[in-house]
């Protein structure tokens, strides 16, 4: 049975949240930044507000924009990761979509590189 695009988008952040314990929340973005499908793993609680979460996707909608002006002499970016305080941030950018992703900052920078590699495989076909 064929999946829709709706159903792909969820099963691919349950499976991103699923892919460590430290994972907090994972959400797929439009170009604009509007959040298309987002989950918050379970007792989990978000360190923003919902309006302050929008904001901050729609402000890596537009640091998208501005890191695509670079794209032609340095390349594409493959992901931003940002180290904060309280939670680790990493930004996966694929054709049509952003996934972003917060998790806890306890793991290792390898650890984080392998979730990122293993987003980057399971989004291909988005």
């Amino acid at each position: 049975m064929n999946q829709t695009k709706d159903e792909q988008l969820l099963n691919m952040v349950e499976n991103i949240l699923a892919l460590n314990t430290a994972m907090r929340f994972a959400s797929i973005l439009d170009l604009k930044g509007n959040i298309i499908e987002g989950i918050m793993k379970d007792r989990k609680t978000s360190l923003e507000s919902q309006k302050q979460q929008e904001k901050f996707c729609k402000d890596a909608a537009k640091a998208r924009k501005m890191r695509e002006a670079y794209d032609k002499k340095l390349g594409k970016v493959r992901y931003v990761h940002t180290e904060r305080e309280n939670v680790t941030q990493i930004t996966v950018y694929i054709k049509k979509y952003t996934i972003f992703i917060t998790m806890e900052p306890e793991l290792s920078v390898n650890k984080k590189l392998q979730i990122v590699t293993k987003i980057k495989k399971m989004s291909t076909h988005l």
